[in-house]
């Protein structure tokens, strides 16, 4: 197995599309021809855990956290890219995937929201447009006795289908003008002189890997030397990804025993808490990381909770001040949690691959009682 194809199977898991547009995520370092043996799953890419992935003789490290963010104008063992230059020496391949597993269902927003009991999660903010399937409205103009030759032939490449539903269409009928010029072969009409012809505007929808199958057999078909047509992309209203989860738990349950649920599942040794520690929550809202800009748009909701890894200062403040009590748990621990399942999925994939996750990869605070 090659590094293309571990990359496949991770996007089929969580596709890249999901990411936000100012993340790095995909193959960052490596060879996609590169075989593979063994991989590490990493929140972060430390100096630890690249001497770790080493000591296992690991091939491919799968990172949530990019280990490149920024352009690099230098890579340099005494510079803050000494990570890079090790693993580059070391021939291992460095895959980061990050804001695509926060959004993805099932993913590290979900797992949060799971553990609170939330039922029925929806996405707080920062949206991407993506679908699983990307579909594009073909239309295109032809004269009214050839309609039903063309709407065929591009039925027969893969348009048309909705659902249970094959051959969906639509046409209404008009007046197309054109005036063929010195060059020109018009199948109707003659060079010089203006043309007004009965037409029917058909219209229909292509998934995107048939867009090209269908304007060729369309082409093929249509009486014209030059058709004209147009492509339009849909946008998939009804699936929307974004990060942070929030919606009503499935009965309303006491702070204390929140907090004792999201150690145990999370293994947060603390907890950050703004407001009353002792309130009922029925309304909730998640978001692993550092998700603060989207805290405006938790309080408009109404809820009672929000769950995330870490706010600033004055986002703590606001959420205090709005009456909304918050649990932050580290940054890396609201996400840390997630690497088993992401194991696990991976594993049934990639038969004959090793999959480990890092046991050098650690929250950089130490928590004490002081």
């Amino acid at each position: 197995m090659k590094v293309k194809d571990i990359a496949a199977m991770v996007e089929k898991i969580t596709p890249l599309g999901l990411a936000q547009p100012w993340d790095n995520v995909g193959l960052l370092i490596g060879d996609p021809q590169q075989n593979i043996r063994n991989v590490l799953l990493t929140i972060d890419v430390t100096q630890a855990v690249v001497a770790e992935a080493k000591e296992l003789k690991t091939d491919l490290i799968l990172s949530y956290h990019p280990v490149i963010w920024d352009g690099l104008k230098k890579i340099r063992t005494d510079a803050a890219s000494r990570s890079v230059h090790e693993i580059i020496r070391a021939g291992i391949s460095v895959f980061s995937i990050h804001t695509a597993l926060d959004a993805v269902g099932g993913g590290v927003n979900d797992g949060l929201a799971e553990i609170l009991g939330i039922q029925d999660p929806k996405p707080i903010g920062d949206y991407v447009q993506y679908s699983p399937q990307e579909y594009y409205k073909f239309v295109v103009f032809v004269p009214v006795e050839a309609m039903a030759k063309v709407a065929n032939a591009v039925f027969e490449a893969g348009a048309g289908w909705i659902g249970n539903y094959r051959n969906c269409g639509f046409h209404t009928e008009g007046t197309g003008t054109f005036l063929p010029l010195e060059g020109a072969h018009p199948a109707i009409g003659e060079q010089g002189r203006f043309e007004q012809v009965h037409e029917a505007r058909f219209e229909t929808i292509v998934p995107a890997d048939k867009v090209e199958a269908v304007v060729n057999a369309m082409k093929n078909a249509h009486p014209y030397e030059v058709p004209a047509f147009d492509i339009y992309k849909l946008f998939d209203y009804a699936s929307r990804f974004g990060l942070g989860r929030i919606g009503l738990l499935a009965e309303p349950m006491r702070l204390e025993r929140i907090i004792e649920a999201v150690k145990r599942r999370t293994g947060a040794k603390a907890v950050g808490l703004v407001g009353d520690p002792k309130r009922l929550v029925r309304k909730a809202a998640v978001c692993a990381g550092t998700c603060g800009e989207i805290l405006n748009l938790i309080i408009a909701a109404g809820a009672d909770l929000y769950l995330t890894g870490e706010l600033k200062h004055h986002q703590a403040l606001a959420a205090q001040e709005a009456g909304l009590t918050c649990i932050c748990l580290s940054h890396t621990v609201s996400e840390r949690f997630i690497l088993k399942k992401l194991a696990g999925q991976i594993k049934k994939l990639a038969a004959g691959v090793t999959i480990r996750i890092s046991k050098k990869d650690t929250d950089p605070f130490t928590w004490k009682n002081v």
